[in-house]
């Protein structure tokens, strides 16, 4: 991997929104890793490590929760800065997200895709 590099690992079940998100970033020159659930983005960990994840809560087989608990056990992965993008709107979602390490939180509904290409720049 080139130092100058910028890796985002985009974990989102929504094969619409995942696309989205991947050309968007791919825009802005990002390599971009696509994981439809929590298993795969853990799979896609063991050879490459992001930049930034962004990161879908309501997935199948592993949801954003257990996906960051995973990633939590690891000292190095759990540096890298996360980046919650869920329709999830409760503020015990938010608040247990934020505990869990997530560096920000946004209402995918809410927020215009620039706006979240914004918060990944951010933690670049």
């Amino acid at each position: 991997m080139q130092e100058n590099s910028k890796v985002v690992l985009v974990v989102e079940n929504d094969k619409f929104l995942a696309n989205a998100y991947r050309i968007k970033c791919q825009n802005e020159d990002f390599e971009v890793l696509v994981a439809s659930d929590g298993n795969e983005a853990l799979r896609i960990l063991e050879e490459k490590t992001p930049n930034v994840i962004l990161l879908d809560l309501v997935m199948p087989n592993k949801d954003g929760f257990e996906f960051m608990a995973e990633v939590n056990k690891d000292p190095e992965l759990k540096k890298i800065p996360i980046l919650i993008t869920s329709n999830l709107e409760q503020e015990e979602d938010v608040k247990k997200a934020m505990s869990m390490g997530a560096k920000d939180y946004v209402i995918k509904s809410d927020t215009p895709l620039e706006e979240i290409l914004e918060k990944i720049r951010q933690y670049l």
